[in-house]
This record gives C-alpha cells, structure tokens and sequence, in this order.
C-alpha cells in the first residue's frame, strides 16, 4: 500500500514518529507521500523525508489556508525549493473556503501559479478543495488538455463531481477515512467509480478512519481504508492494494518501483 497524503512530520507525532513508522512498515505501507503546507511547515517534512530515505517522499507547495497577504513570499520559497532539488510532486496545493474566504482571489492566483510550475517542473500536483469545487474546477479549466496531472486529494463530493474530475482527464480522487464516516455518504459515490481512479491515504493526523474515529490518525491505518474499499467493490485487500498501488506508481512518477 501507498499512503499518498500524510503529515506525519507534524508536531503531533513528535513523541512517538519512529514507531509510527514501523506501524506503517509491518501493516505493508511501502512508501508514504508527505505534502507540504508552508515555510513553516518544510522543515520538519525535509528532515522526516532525510531520516526515512526513499520510503518517505516529500512534496514543495503552499496549502490554500496559508495563502494570506504575505503569499507571494511564500510562493517564491517554493519556488526555489523547486530550482534547489527534486520533488515528488507540488503541493499541497488548491482553494479552501471553509475557514476563510478573504483571500479567494490571492488563493486562485497562488492556485494556478503552482500548477504553471507543474506544467513546467513535469509533476503531479496534490489538490486541496474544501467548500470550493467550483472555484476549483474553474481555476483548473485554463489547463484542460495540458498534460496536467494530479489528485484530489480528501475526495468527498458527489459522483457528478467524481465524473467531472476523471473527465477532466489526468486526474485521480484520494479516498482515505472519511470514506467509512457511516453518514459520509461517500462509500455510494466510490462504488460508481472504476478502481483505476482512486488513491489510498490517511490525512494523518487528520480523518481518522472508524474504529478509531476521533483520535489521532497515522499511515497504518491506510489499511482500514483498503479493507473498506474492499468491502464496497466486494474484492480482496490484496486486489484493492494492488489497483491502488499500480495508480500511485504511474502519477507519481518519481516513486521507486519497489514491487
């Protein structure tokens, strides 16, 4: 398995990473994909990323929550983290209005502004949408055909926004605990979408998956999100393992291949 979306370089895991991580190894999580949120944020991701080589992956990008007056400042430390070395991909990136709508318009130019650099830098991109997929999906129209390619990440909308997304064309949905909330919704939607769409991941510390709902989520339990996307498509773990991990090889291209 692949836990394509995790933060597990964040304080909460401070007292206990090393053991987080063997938790992810022993479950079979074979690579874990850390998205980026802001200058705060990079160096904690860049020294998880060093400590746990080629099995912790980390990605250059500004989160939409992050984007305030100071935004263009931390636009061009991503965009010398960029010109500094490789990334797995640029994000995590995209539109949030749920807190705040303040900042729409500089989240929309810091939005696009990223997906030019994936454009340029040839990477996937990691889509943050919350109370925005209109918003999201109008800033993403210019690219249309372009060779962009991502996910969107945290995937909770309704199956006409899941076709909307996979006929856009070069993009996955990321499933991860909110899918086994009983009153999500979510589990209807997925069971009208191909396999070959959607990525396993966690959110840690975030989303945590059912039995554990409210307490602290992390990478092992990307396993609970496989066997309740099992469950919905009436296959194995194993063949669910196998689709997912096959999906997250080929958009994020920089992954080894250790299967």
């Amino acid at each position: 398995m692949i836990d394509t979306h995790s933060h597990i370089y964040s304080e909460e895991f401070d007292a206990d990473r090393a053991e987080v991580i063997q938790r992810a190894r022993e479950i079979g999580v074979r690579h874990i994909i850390l998205p980026n949120v802001d200058s705060e944020t990079l160096p904690q991701m860049l020294a998880l990323e060093a400590a746990c080589p080629g099995y912790c992956h980390a990605t250059a990008g500004l989160h939409p929550t992050s984007v305030k007056e100071n935004y263009e400042e931390e636009l061009a430390l991503v965009k010398s983290e960029l010109e500094r070395r490789e990334y797995l991909a640029i994000g995590e990136i995209g539109i949030d209005l749920y807190w705040d709508k303040t900042y729409l318009s500089e989240q929309v130019k810091a939005f696009q502004q990223q997906l030019e650099w994936a454009l340029q830098y040839q990477l996937p991109v990691i889509i943050h949408v919350r109370d925005s997929f209109r918003e999201s999906m109008n800033a993403l129209a210019p690219y249309k055909n372009s060779g962009l390619t991502g996910v969107f990440h945290s995937f909770t909308g309704t199956w006409e926004e899941a076709k909307e997304i996979i006929d856009f064309g070069g993009f996955k949905l990321g499933i991860n605990g909110i899918v086994t909330f009983k009153n999500s919704g979510l589990a209807a939607v997925i069971e009208k979408t191909d396999l070959s769409h959607l990525l396993l991941e966690t959110d840690s510390p975030y989303l945590t998956p059912a039995p554990h709902r409210g307490k602290r989520n992390e990478s092992a339990y990307v396993d609970l999100i496989c066997g309740k996307l099992a469950a919905i498509y009436n296959l194995s773990k194993q063949e669910i393992d196998a689709i997912t991990t096959k999906n997250a090889l080929e958009l994020f291209k920089r992954l080894p291949d250790l299967f």
